[in-house]
Formats: structure tokens, C-alpha cells, sequence
């Protein structure tokens, strides 16, 4: 049997989006409540009852979270124009290689807004 799992995390950082126009809000310095949300998917073990153990997505992802929190966005390299799409594929691009089952990384940087990522194309 497939299944997904998710696990939530949470950062405080700060960015800028340098390529907007002048006047444009989030060309200025201005900061979020960060929450990213890591998908993973594949046959749940029938021993186990599980695909995962939660834990080990903490493990790989939690040393990424640590790297953004309380960060400018803007001064990671890989980061420099930090758009939520950007930080989605930073993210996808960190835990991938520790996670071979992960799905979907979403980043939401207000309660309203989400970028959702499912990896590189395939073409």
C-alpha cells in the first residue's frame, strides 16, 4: 500500500526581493513566519504500519530549518533573490539527497500564500 506523510516545520527569517521594481513592497527589507511542510511517499512497510518514522524527517530536514531561522534570506548562498519558489527548490535541493522518497516540498510565508515544489522536471 502507498501512502504520504508530511511533517511541519517552522523558521523566522527575513529577505528582500531585489529583482522587484522600485517601490514595490517587497523589494524592502521585511520578514515572516516561515512554514515548510516536507511531503514524503512510498509502500508503507506491512511490518511496520508505517513508510517512515517521523523522525527521521526531522533528522534530515532539521539541520536545513536551523540554517534559515533567524537568517536574511538574502545573505545564503543559493538565496541571494529568496522568493518563495526559491526557497522551495534551496529546501528540495538539501533534503532530496537525504530523503530518496521525498514528494513535495511547500513553503508558506503567510497564512494565505504557498509555494508548493515537486521536484525537477523530468524533460
Amino acid at each position: 500500500m502507498r501512502v504520504t506523510l508530511s511533517k511541519s516545520f517552522r523558521f523566522e527569517s527575513a529577505h528582500f526581493l531585489p529583482e522587484l521594481p522600485e517601490g514595490h513592497k517587497c523589494k524592502r527589507l521585511h520578514g515572516h513566519s516561515f512554514e515548510v511542510e516536507i511531503f514524503v511517499a512510498g509502500p508503507m512497510d506491512p511490518d511496520l504500519g508505517w513508510l517512515v518514522d517521523y523522525q527521521v524527517i526531522k533528522d534530515a530536514v532539521g539541520p536545513i530549518i536551523d540554517e534559515l531561522d533567524h537568517r536574511l534570506l538574502n545573505t545564503i548562498d543559493g538565496l541571494e533573490n529568496p522568493t518563495s519558489e526559491n526557497l522551495a527548490i534551496w529546501i528540495w535541493d538539501r533534503v532530496a539527497p537525504r530523503m530518496r522518497i521525498l514528494k513535495r516540498v511547500s513553503v508558506k510565508e503567510t497564512c494565505t500564500t504557498r509555494c508548493d515544489y515537486d521536484g525537477p522536471d523530468d524533460d
